[in-house]
């Protein structure tokens, strides 16, 4: 066993320092994720007993994202990209600060503390997506995005069953409030954050170049990936807050939040190292596929049985679904940036920005798919039968996605000298 963690590790080593510190940032701050994905929405949920507040919340954090994602773009002239990282990071601790120092949980303080929290989203994830671009390549982005979600999949087992029990406890035995529970993995969150702040400053991590980054028009095939990511974005939507009001509707307190998500989790782990050891670029679309086909099947055991058992269900195919569809999409997506930004001469930050607008669709879709449910049906059938639906419409993503691999394959570059027609249209 010591014998194997060696080769592994020394594998690890092999590759760049830029990208091992990445993903050691990235490891560190994967404690913290657990936390403002699945507690935020949770606390809402307990202080307003309203699902509804729960999705505005998460409306007004996709809000934020792509604004911050322009604002992050004009920034990366003159700031550090390290820097920029670590406010990204950093925003997220003062969010949830917002959430606990409201006296009562109302539509304008969880507007403002979403809001917030989605600018923490958006410079994190601009300039991460950015780093793992520049810090990559096709050959090797298998094993990153595979381990970083690995990292992501670990902390889902160990942060959730701990914090969930951590609140719980603490109101089981007259210890201590859930509110000063909440108040504490606040204070968890801020210093996990300056922890990985200060180890992505220990890479020597390059800006994009100082070009023009906002464009209306792209080549053809740029717009399929904005169609993929519109597709991703409608999952997200899911499965960003399905999983709180599913779990604290049957189950009731969030130690069973954290417990179920934890289970969930184990298999997955030991899948993502797997399929990031030994799977290779023409895997991508089989492991992207059987991840969508999970994410249908818990949405439709979660409907028909509609109870503790579909939500245990569900939230195992959930842990197991999303990790799956990360390893897969990222990569896909990298390397069409690569090949349509060698096409059209661009800063490749500007594919990634624009990027984003395809995510930021279908997350107003699937928020919206769900609220509208809601409010002309009832809570309850959103929350029994928009699952299954927006698995079916993230299904018809699977076409999308082999095009996308095939054209990346057959790509040429470009005759030197040849002026590309998009070029025209830059702002």
């Amino acid at each position: 066993m010591l014998k194997l963690f060696k080769n592994e590790y020394a594998h690890f080593k092999s590759f760049p320092r830029n990208m091992r510190i990445l993903l050691m940032t990235n490891l560190i701050y994967a404690l913290v994720l657990p936390i403002i994905e699945l507690f935020v929405g949770a606390y809402i949920l307990r202080e307003s007993d309203n699902i509804s507040y729960v999705v505005v919340y998460q409306l007004m954090a996709y809000f934020g994202i792509p604004v911050s994602f322009l604002v992050n773009g004009y920034l990366l002239r003159r700031i550090k990209i390290a820097r920029l990282y670590s406010m990204g990071m950093l925003l997220s601790g003062v969010a949830m600060s917002i959430m606990m120092t409201l006296k009562s949980v109302d539509i304008v303080g969880i507007s403002i503390s979403g809001l917030v929290m989605g600018f923490s989203y958006g410079f994190f994830w601009a300039n991460r997506d950015f780093l793992s671009l520049s810090t990559t390549n096709d050959s090797n982005r298998n094993y990153y995005f595979s381990m970083e979600t690995f990292f992501y999949t670990i902390t889902f087992i160990i942060m959730p069953a701990i914090a969930g029990y951590f609140i719980v406890s603490g109101e089981q035995f007259g210890w201590y409030s859930a509110k000063a529970a909440y108040i504490t993995l606040t204070l968890v969150v801020f210093g996990l954050t300056i922890f990985s702040s200060i180890m992505v400053h220990q890479g020597d991590f390059v800006n994009p170049k100082n070009e023009r980054f906002v464009f209306f028009k792209f080549h053809k095939d740029w717009y399929w990936m904005l169609v993929l990511g519109a597709f991703k974005g409608i999952a997200q939507a899911a499965i960003f807050f399905f999983p709180i009001l599913l779990i604290l509707s049957f189950v009731g307190k969030e130690g069973s939040l954290g417990g179920l998500v934890a289970a969930g989790s184990l298999v997955t782990a030991l899948v993502l190292y797997l399929i990031g050891r030994f799977s290779k670029p023409e895997h991508r679309i089989y492991i992207f596929s059987f991840g969508l086909l999970v994410f249908l099947l818990g949405g439709m055991i979660n409907s028909i049985f509609f109870s503790a058992i579909g939500v245990m269900v569900y939230q195992l195919c959930n842990s197991l679904s999303r990790p799956l569809l990360d390893a897969a999409y990222f990569p896909i997506q990298l390397g069409v940036i690569d090949h349509i930004a060698e096409i059209e001469k661009r800063n490749k930050f500007a594919y990634i920005f624009n990027h984003e607008a395809g995510l930021f669709a279908g997350r107003f879709v699937g928020c919206m798919l769900f609220l509208l449910t809601a409010k002309y049906a009832s809570p309850e059938f959103a929350l029994r039968y928009v699952l299954v639906i927006i698995a079916l419409i993230q299904a018809l993503s699977i076409p999308v996605a082999i095009k996308l691999v095939k054209k990346v394959r057959n790509y040429k570059k470009p005759a030197p000298g040849r002026v590309q027609k998009t070029l025209l249209s830059e702002v």
